[in-house]
């Protein structure tokens, strides 16, 4: 079995020395690895120290019996596939295991061909598994299509880099300003890739809880720490046979660039809490807008790992560098707007068109999604008014009737007299923020005053609201 992605960790339980030695030899030629236990008592310990994507288990055997090991199983390892096998076999026995929670029954003696296939059952299942997680990710955030809008000629040079790297196995590091469409980069790779069909598991690492990133990334046994009470599959097992997004790269820590450039070095991942390591075949793509070159200098960013992940860069135009393509992308949110919410076909007039080409877009391509969401909301016809633009944009009615200002230490960050909304307000703020420390979220929050869970759930609900990577 010469696929990477049908290579099983398999647990293998009988009482009877011949067939235990048989399975420890013909299982590894098959390209699994096994893990071979002459009674149920080890059975139990060796799944505490591990996880396994099979068990093959007989039932009867001296002191704990099969049973006992099955239940413990669906207990502690639910995604285990369980495989009976038995020489009392018969279709009641075969009935109870199914009811147990065994996904199918061997009877003894069987070939080896009964147990490759059998094996290749669990393989595909695992791989559908991974797909139906990466697929309710997916719904979770709402993605629409991963084509990239904008003929520009900054764009046209991005599809094309994109059609050239997508087919090759080679990493790639995605950069620019928050807002320029990271993630529909990423998925647009992955979709012109030999992996389109399998999972696409995109990770923000910057939004992971700092005490649970090396679970959420890796994955966890039973017990490894507390509240781990099952094993787990982390986001890069999920991504099992396709590609693994890792946005905001440069917001990890260097005790997870560590473990996680060990990953991209070996192919071989473990589990927190276990022993074993196991392969996993995955295309990186990162994505990041700090500067990780100035990282890597600073000491902050491994320097081995930077170049591991940026065998391609691809560099994403500000939307103020491609000023031709607001108006395709402006036709582009509202047909989807609709599309999702319902109503009547809408158009741009020409004068709101033009008030949206001569907007600055600090967020870019997030930001002009939700002055289209909120041009939508207010327009009365079937036309978008200059008017119906937020006040930063198009309309002139004042937010505040005395001017107010918000500083810092260097100096005016915003103020009244620019005539925004109080979310308006706020986004700007955090653009302007942001941008003053070259994307640095830490830096930016700490000035900003509020946590920096705070800042990533702020900026995700504009990216959830806008729905543009």
């Amino acid at each position: 079995m010469s696929d990477p992605t049908n290579r099983l960790r398999v647990l293998f339980v009988d009482d009877e020395a011949m067939i235990r030695e048989v399975m420890r030899i013909e299982l590894p030629r098959m390209g699994h690895d096994v893990s071979v236990c002459e009674s149920g008592e080890k059975a139990l310990e060796v799944i505490e120290t591990g996880s396994f994507d099979a068990a093959i288990v007989d039932l009867r055997m001296p002191g704990i019996d099969g049973w006992a090991v099955v239940d413990h199983l669906k207990k502690v390892s639910p995604d285990t596939q369980i495989i009976i096998h038995t020489a009392h076999g018969n279709l009641d026995e075969a009935v109870t295991a199914i009811r147990r929670g065994a996904n199918d029954f061997l009877q003894k003696p069987c070939k080896l061909v009964d147990i490759a296939t059998v094996l290749q059952r669990v393989a595909t299942n695992r791989t559908l598994a991974n797909k139906t997680r990466a697929l309710e990710q997916r719904l979770k955030t709402a993605e629409g299509s991963a084509d990239l809008v904008g003929d520009s000629a900054p764009m046209q040079r991005v599809k094309k880099l994109i059609s050239k790297i997508a087919p090759t196995e080679s990493s790639v590091l995605v950069l620019g300003e928050t807002g320029t469409g990271k993630e529909l980069a990423a998925r647009s790779i992955h979709e012109q890739s030999k992996r389109a069909d399998m999972p696409f598991v995109a990770v923000n690492c910057g939004a992971l809880p700092e005490q649970l990133v090396e679970s959420e990334l890796f994955g966890h046994r039973k017990g490894a720490f507390t509240g781990a009470d099952t094993h787990r599959k982390g986001l890069i097992e999920m991504a099992n046979g396709g590609t693994l997004f890792l946005d905001e790269l440069g917001e990890l820590d260097k005790s997870t660039q560590v473990k996680l450039l060990r990953f991209l070095e070996s192919g071989e991942l473990r589990r927190i809490g276990e022993n074993e390591a196991f392969h996993v075949d995955v295309r990186i793509v990162c994505a990041t807008n700090r500067p990780l070159q100035e990282m890597v200098d600073e000491g902050t960013f491994r320097e081995d790992l930077y170049f591991r992940v940026n065998t391609f860069e691809i560099r994403l135009p500000t939307l103020r560098d491609r000023a031709d393509d607001i108006k395709l992308l402006a036709k582009h949110l509202i047909e989807r707007y609709r599309s999702k919410h319902g109503g009547q076909p809408v158009t741009l007039s020409k004068d709101a068109v033009e008030a949206l080409k001569a907007h600055g877009w600090k967020g870019n391509v997030r930001e002009l999604a939700n002055t289209i969401e909120y041009a939508l909301a207010l327009c009365s016809g079937d036309k978008i008014m200059a008017s119906d633009l937020p006040d930063s944009i198009g309309a002139t009615s004042n937010s505040f009737s005395t001017p107010i200002s918000i500083a810092s230490g260097s100096g005016v960050l915003w103020n009244s007299g620019e005539n925004k909304t109080l979310r308006e307000i706020e986004m700007d703020l955090i653009y302007r923020v942001l941008d003053k420390h070259h994307g640095d979220k830490p830096r930016a929050a700490a000035e900003l005053g509020i946590a920096l869970k705070t800042l990533y759930n702020k900026l995700n609900q504009y990216e959830a609201r806008g729905n543009v990577g």
